[in-house]
């Protein structure tokens, strides 16, 4: 494919140009001229070491690559700057994909802590402050012995800034685009004396948007009609974050922290004359406290805990007078809350070597009058791992062993192990990893009971109590040089997933009618008789995923950075005896980003040019493949120091500068895998003042 061409040779390119040294440079603090190819991780081993030093690959998205390159979502961070993640937006939350795997596989962690809160397995992700995060550090592949159920996939772990270099500064940033898309961040910070106070507020906006005014008839591949149901649903965001840190000596640390998040669609209003409108909108709303502490010993040894409580609700908020319902009534869907514990203590015991042992215990609630739920359950886990250290020859031998033990109120005991080595002699590492994954059937997919009417059609979903957990296994071998100049990484992995639970389709005759009818009486005849189908969660007999990834990152020349990344990944599920391609998967991708740093005395220019680039996306069943594309942009960034406490930061750029737009009529076997709008101007300004 011409998409794929183009990937290979500039990744290509790219290798062949990197080994030039780059220029020490000196660095403002309004932006950094060079990259920092070896920064410091936490989520691939537990504790705090540089990217070169841990044994299990992790990828790193900085906030200045963010920055440069325009980035101001956290869904348009990982497909920008991630091949192996892809997204599909819509009113029922992003269906996020990592490697293959859906979001219900994907652990998405704030500071390490769990983000809770999903629209139909499907997490939030305008909960996120952007305005805070620091780095988003991406873990593939399962880590279920560190972070516990859910990280079959892998674990996303956004680490958020806590500035104690100044007493007080103040910060906005405004980024402008077409269709309504608008972003709005304010920050306030006050650090004194071990005191530090970090406030935020964050406005999130967009418009709806479809790129064909047109749709197939039901049952029709030749006529069409006029619609106005939204390829793209448009929302309105606003998150307020609050966050107290307090160190009164060098060995304690407090901190305490409050994020409220409240969300709505904006859709077509339903409309007599034409289809696709709605009744409704969705509205979220998300309120998360956490508190925690941490107290170190000296250099080696600390003790952490943390409590949190997440909540998170969802439903139906009518803007359109209906027969069922007055405008202004909300109608709740879901409502949500989860509490988690933690206690880890991170000891240098044996010289040359890490030991983390921890406990977590996590309660988990359900309430969906959707769906006929009211139903609770939790896990208490403990888990050990030890990492050591070894001088082999001119080389290093870094080994970890960990494992844990998880006890579900409803699965019982599960054991899940890992074990790594990597292997370091000067600028190369050799790393190997294997782990097991352990997921516990969600509350919706052990008790759902659910009946609605989408558009006149019904549509049902039983849970299943019979369900057993998912359990995954892990390896992945890793080969890389590292340089302050040059990074370079390819790894192969497979992940291989028994009884995966999936949506089965039942089909329905007419005893099967009479029965749904009786489970669900306020279903009406007319309606019992258009069921074709209904859903019913089963344990499908295993997952496949197998993949390669090259990974390349070069500070080539003063003021010229280069980032090249590639995955393939060939991902498939076996039901009886025959293998599917799984839902959504892609083949080949890769993201590309060159950025050019310059400054004249108190002027800093930055432009960034990215793309992204993939195969087809396929779908199952009736639906057809989505296909492929190329989509570029260019970022421009000007910044004006004015003083040594305030600087002023205008930014222009061009989205899909070349006006790539999936423009096929919408149809009931037709999904798309690129929801661009089209070219557009995008405009940004950041401010901040400090002292």
């Amino acid at each position: 494919m011409k998409n794929h061409k183009i990937a290979f040779l500039l990744l290509a390119a790219t290798a062949l140009t990197a080994e030039a040294q780059i220029h020490k440079m000196e660095r403002r603090d309004s932006i950094n001229h060079a990259y920092n190819l070896n920064p410091v991780v936490v989520t691939g081993s537990g504790h705090h070491q540089r990217m070169k030093n841990t044994a299990t690959p992790v990828r790193v998205l900085s906030a200045q690559e963010m920055r440069e390159q325009g980035i101001t979502t956290f869904d348009g961070a990982l497909t920008r700057m991630m091949p192996q993640v892809s997204m599909a937006p819509n009113s029922m939350g992003s269906q996020l994909r990592l490697n293959g795997l859906g979001n219900k596989y994907i652990l998405i962690l704030i500071n390490g802590q769990k983000l809770s809160g999903d629209i139909s397995n499907n997490v939030d992700l305008n909960r996120i402050n952007m305005a805070r995060v620091k780095r988003i550090e991406v873990l593939d592949g399962a880590a279920s012995s560190l972070y516990g159920s859910d990280a079959i996939a892998g674990v996303i772990n956004i680490i958020t800034d806590q500035p104690t270099s100044a007493l007080c500064s103040v910060g906005s940033a405004t980024t402008v685009s077409g269709h309504g898309v608008m972003t709005e961040a304010a920050t306030l910070d006050i650090y004194t004396k071990g005191l530090g106070s970090y406030t935020s507020f964050t406005h999130d906006r967009a418009d709806s948007y479809r790129n064909n005014d047109l749709e197939y008839k039901k049952g029709s591949d030749t006529e069409t009609q006029p619609s106005i149901s939204p390829l793209f649903t448009g929302y309105r965001s606003n998150i307020f974050a609050q966050k107290f840190t307090y160190s009164p000596t060098q060995h304690l640390a407090l901190n305490a922290s409050l994020d409220y998040s409240y969300k709505t669609t904006d859709r077509p209003d339903t409309q007599a004359d034409i289809t696709g409108g709605t009744d409704y909108e969705m509205r979220y709303k998300g309120l998360r406290w956490n508190v925690g502490t941490i107290y170190k010993f000296d250099a080696r040894n600390s003790l952490q805990i943390d409590y949190s409580i997440d909540r998170f609700r969802y439903g139906k908020e009518y803007d359109v007078a209906s027969d069922a319902f007055p405008v202004g009534t909300y109608v709740q869907s879901k409502k949500q809350r989860n509490i988690e514990r933690q206690v880890k203590a991170i000891l240098g015991i044996i010289p040359q070597g890490t030991t983390i042992v921890g406990n977590d215990w996590q309660l988990d609630k359900l309430v969906a009058t959707s769906g006929n739920i009211n139903q609770e359950s939790y896990i208490l886990a403990y888990y050990a791992q030890h990492e050591q250290r070894f001088d082999v020859g001119s080389g290093t031998l870094l080994a970890t062993l960990g494992a844990r033990y998880n006890y579900h109120k409803t699965f019982g005991n599960h054991f899940t192990p890992k074990a790594s080595v990597m292997y370091s002699l000067g600028h190369v590492n050799l790393r190997a990893t294997y782990s097991a994954g352990f997921r516990a059937p969600g509350l919706d997919e052990l008790y759902y009971h659910y009946f609605s009417v989408n558009r006149g059609k019904p549509q049902i979903s039983f849970g299943n109590q019979g369900l057993k957990p998912e359990k995954s296994n892990y390896l992945s071998l890793n080969a890389e040089y590292r340089t302050d100049a040059l990074a370079v990484s390819v790894t192969g992995y497979m992940n291989r997933i028994n009884d995966m639970v999936v949506k089965q389709n039942i089909d329905v005759d007419s005893p099967t009618r009479q029965m749904l009818m009786k489970e669900f009486p306020e279903m009406t005849q007319e309606q019992a008789d258009k069921m074709v189908s209904y859903a019913r969660y089963q344990n499908s007999d295993k997952g496949d995923v197998k993949g390669i990834q090259l990974n390349l990152s070069a500070n080539i020349l003063r003021g010229f950075n280069l980032t090249a990344n590639y995955a393939y990944t060939y991902a498939r599920t076996k039901t009886g005896e025959e293998w599917t391609v799984l839902e959504r998967s892609i083949r080949h991708a890769a993201t590309i980003a060159a950025n050019y740093h310059h400054t004249w005395r108190r002027y800093s220019l930055n432009v960034n040019l990215n793309g992204r680039l993939q195969s087809k996306t396929y779908y199952t069943g009736s639906y057809e493949d989505a296909p492929g594309y190329g989509i570029w942009n260019l970022n421009t960034t000007h910044c004006f120091d004015i003083t040594k406490w305030a600087y002023l930061e205008p930014s222009l750029g061009i989205n899909n500068i070349f006006n790539h737009v999936d423009r096929r009529i919408d149809s009931s076997t037709r999904k798309y895998a690129l929801y661009s709008p089209g070219r557009m101007l995008v405009v940004g300004l950041k401010m901040k003042i400090k002292k």
